[in-house]
């Protein structure tokens, strides 16, 4: 699987909308044959800052980028920002979340 987390450092006028904001990218990634999962999190010590962990099969990755949500959101969602986004991309030979067995419960 394809899998990347993205940092996104939120105009601080803007944070607290950015669930709305993505709302219409979001749905309509995890709606793509291809999607694993597309979950966002605030980050606890900046306010300004969400993370976003997204999982694709190892053939959906060319599929997302040049969908139209996601040309809509390379024009629309800079505006939005502080900075250029962050990422870690990596190919992993899994195609789910592994259990964490130093805490099985």
């Amino acid at each position: 699987m394809i899998f990347i987390t993205v940092k996104f450092r939120v105009r601080p006028e803007h944070a607290d909308a950015w669930p709305s904001i993505t709302a219409a990218f979001t749905a309509a990634t995890r709606a793509e044959p291809g999607n694993l999962w597309f979950d966002w999190s605030r980050s606890l010590d900046d306010p300004d800052e969400y993370v976003l962990v997204e999982a694709f099969r190892d053939d959906a990755g060319e599929a997302h980028v040049t969908s139209e949500h996601f040309k809509e959101a390379q024009r629309t969602l800079p505006q939005y920002l502080v900075e250029t986004p962050r990422i870690v991309n990596v190919t992993l030979p899994q195609d789910d979340w592994s259990s964490l067995g130093e805490m099985a419960v």
